[in-house]
């Protein structure tokens, strides 16, 4: 087979997307080739096709953040992955641990470094992360981007405690995710969404009591309801600013919302976001090395499997892109190689 790398030029319209035979690449010092098996697609993918993320794309650059593969080569000096392995990397480049710094915000896979829609793959040591063994390639394909925001939104900077109340609002991957982290978590979830057909999938998912907003609009009044008036303690908001004032309202003391990725930008919101309430609302990008591995000790712990909603063949690569952007799918669309 021939090996082949997908290339993204925003500036090219249409024909953004495009694909050209790949040479095997060799790893410099401390870094690793990988036969990428499996990729799958964020909204940050239609932002950087779309030219609306907030970070350029590199001219050319191969697509996708989010990816699995096997070690079929090691630079000098590298330490932590061998051939053989199967391994994924981080979103960000070079973020291991402590508090995210704008440097490491500018080095992402997929959008200023060669991404995971290529038969190969080379990797930053420092970024390589193994996967749960239990997972498929497909599933483990599906950790980087959405799996680690919604275990970091609801692991910092206090893990959400046994008991306690999680709302998730939207119903993405992200909300997925954090529908099966918060359970993981031992509390108790409330999700949001827009059909009675997501809620019944959500409610088989984990979720505790599901509101479809299309037959309660004011669905902060529903999540008040439920906890008795006293709101709920954690928020994760996939959706951005249309849902946050409701999402405030839903709060209760000193509760904590976490508005999940990247968005275009907008005019802020007029007048005070917090209304009367005493919460904090803060935005967080993707986590750390140090948040991937210790979401995957959870999953092997708990053997969650991630939702997946549809898998492409390598050649469908454009395919998929449609699909994730006019299907409304429920769980992450992923691409399969050959």
């Amino acid at each position: 087979m021939t090996a082949v790398a997908y290339h993204l030029d925003p500036a090219r319209g249409a024909d953004a997307l495009t694909a050209a035979p790949q040479e095997l690449p060799a790893p410099g010092p401390r870094q690793v080739v990988i036969r990428v098996r499996a990729a799958s697609l964020n909204r940050r993918d239609l932002m950087l096709l779309d030219g609306t993320y907030p970070l350029p794309a590199t001219p050319g650059v191969v697509p996708l953040s989010d990816g699995v593969g096997e070690v079929i080569a090691v630079g000098e000096h590298v330490t932590r992955a061998a051939v053989g392995d199967r391994v994924t990397a981080t979103y960000f480049v070079r973020w291991i641990d402590g508090p995210q710094r704008r440097a490491h915000v500018l080095e992402q896979y997929g959008a200023t470094y060669p991404g995971m829609l290529a038969t190969y793959a080379v990797l930053e040591e420092d970024s390589v992360v193994h996967v749960p063994s239990h997972l498929t390639d497909v599933e483990a394909a599906t950790l980087t981007c959405a799996g680690v925001v919604a275990w970091a939104a609801l692991s910092t900077p206090l893990p959400v405690r046994p008991g306690e109340t999680v709302l998730t609002v939207g119903s993405g991957s992200v909300a997925l995710f954090g529908v099966q982290h918060a359970k993981m978590h031992g509390a108790e979830v409330i999700s949001v969404t827009s059909s009675e057909r997501k809620a019944e999938r959500l409610r088989a998912l984990g979720a505790d009591e599901v509101i479809d907003r299309s037959r309660t609009p004011d669905w902060e009044l529903a999540v008040l309801d439920r906890t008795g008036g006293d709101g709920v303690e954690h928020i994760l908001d996939a959706v951005g600013m249309p849902t946050l004032e409701k999402s405030v309202r839903s709060g209760g003391y000193n509760a904590r919302i976490t508005m999940i990725g990247a968005m275009p930008a907008t005019d802020p919101p007029a007048g005070n976001p917090f209304g009367t309430s005493y919460l904090s609302i803060r935005r967080i990008a993707v986590g750390s090395r140090a948040h991937f591995e210790a979401m995957n000790r959870a999953i092997i712990a708990h053997r969650m499997r991630p939702v997946i909603d549809r898998v492409f063949a390598f050649a469908e690569a454009e395919a998929a892109y449609r699909y994730f952007r006019t299907g409304n799918p429920f769980g992450k669309v992923v691409i399969e190689f050959p």
